[in-house]
């Protein structure tokens, strides 16, 4: 039995871990965070990515789960309602295309995987060594608290930031494009009483949102605002609630009291709009998964999906050709490729378009907002808006990948670093 390291116990990694286990792989993942992360804002599943759920069996979880938005709306400072659509349009949803929050589909993700997987939480790993020679092949891993041990393969599946990136390849710096913006986002108390409904409010070059979803107690909000590259360490959080106060200074609406919650929640978060790119995703016995790989960015709406598209076809692969990395690795790169640009360039785009630097484009745009119930062609409308995100989200065919049958397995409990 070959044994795989996955590095990411966020949507990607677990998600692997399950295709992994069922094609027979010894599967564990580590875990830089003491438990699965919670935390984080609502996601998108579309297209292929609702096919691979439904092929995990978590699909009907997940619809369960959904955030059951209903509306969105723009206000003005005042907080009157400028213009109210559907969700569904705000989110260019369509069909069977779901929204759920993201720690909720971390869980059902670890729920689903923890009877078969190793799960080594609060540890990371500090290097990986390649084994050659004397018929011995694999990757030697070093760990911050653990062991050293020996593995077939290693998945970087740790984020935009991952340490399997900067350890095979070299620094992240290497493979980021920023995309010219910042985003913030952190749970608060719903004080606003908003019933599955979210609310945007536009100044030029920021946007701001607060949020409420179904089985929620509380609310999230959202910050984002244009910006060159800004320098700053990525865990430094005092650092970042400071650039997030010095953008949004003297602003109206709501954004004091949601600086002031950014800085009681627990669950903030705070990064710039980067693509991650890169000529190969994997060196050797090691390969990156989801956004450590090709990260499309929040802007693009597609990250959640590609995570779980990834998964299903790296293992995929992987089963199909043996468990051999060269060539398993070279056929999930050709399957995933015209995926990940297209919803680059979803992101692109989006990344432009949703912090308008002027006050007459954000008029337009509330002009716009506001007509489009009105008019006899709305339908085409909406169509229209979901289209780019829709053809994004389309840009690859599921291969059909042969399962063995569905073992049964005795319940575990997740296993923690001591």
């Amino acid at each position: 039995m070959r044994t795989v390291l996955i590095s990411g116990a966020g949507i990607a990694g677990p998600a692997l871990a399950y295709w992994l286990h069922r094609y027979g792989f010894a599967v564990t993942v580590v875990e830089r965070a003491p438990a699965p992360r919670t935390g984080g804002y609502k996601v998108d599943i579309r297209g292929p990515a609702i096919d691979v759920a439904e092929r995990m069996g978590i699909l009907e979880d997940i619809q369960r789960s959904s955030s059951d938005m209903r509306t969105g709306a723009y206000v003005n400072s005042r907080g009157k309602r400028i213009a109210t659509l559907p969700a569904d349009i705000f989110g260019a949803r369509v069909g069977r295309d779901d929204e759920i929050m993201r720690g909720r589909l971390v869980r059902i993700l670890h729920e689903r995987t923890r009877a078969d997987v190793a799960y080594r939480f609060g540890d990371s790993i500090t290097s990986l060594t390649p084994l050659t020679g004397s018929g011995e092949c694999g990757v030697e891993v070093a760990f911050e608290r653990g062991a050293t041990r020996r593995f077939d393969l290693v998945v970087g599946a740790d984020g935009l930031h991952s340490t399997v990136r900067r350890l095979a390849f070299g620094p992240e710096e290497r493979f980021l494009r920023h995309l010219g913006g910042y985003l913030s986002a952190f749970s608060l108390e719903n004080e606003l009483g908003l019933d599955r409904e979210e609310l945007y409010h536009a100044l030029p070059g920021k946007l701001t949102c607060v949020y409420h979803s179904a089985g929620e107690p509380g609310a999230k909000g959202l910050l984002g605002f244009r910006s060159p590259r800004l320098e700053y360490d990525h865990r430094d959080t005092e650092r970042q609630l400071d650039l997030l106060d010095g953008a949004f200074a003297g602003d109206g609406w709501q954004i004091p009291r949601l600086l002031e919650a950014a800085r009681e929640a627990d669950d903030f978060y705070f990064d710039g709009l980067h693509l991650v790119q890169m000529d190969r995703w994997s060196r050797g016995p090691v390969v990156l998964l989801g956004d450590a790989a090709h990260c499309a960015s929040p802007a693009s709406g597609q990250g959640t999906g590609m995570a779980l598209v990834g998964a299903y076809v790296l293992a995929g692969e992987l089963a199909a050709a043996g468990g051999d990395p060269a060539v398993a690795f070279a056929r999930y790169e050709a399957e995933m490729r015209g995926y990940v640009a297209a919803n680059h360039a979803l992101a692109e785009k989006f990344a432009r378009e949703m912090t308008p630097p002027t006050w007459w484009q954000i008029r337009l745009r509330h002009l716009m907002l506001r007509m489009l119930p009105h008019m006899p062609w709305k339908n085409w409308v909406a169509r229209k808006v979901a289209e780019d995100v829709q053809r994004g989200a389309h840009a690859i065919t599921l291969k059909d990948y042969p399962l063995p049958p569905v073992a049964a397995a005795p319940p575990a409990q997740p296993t923690y670093a001591a």
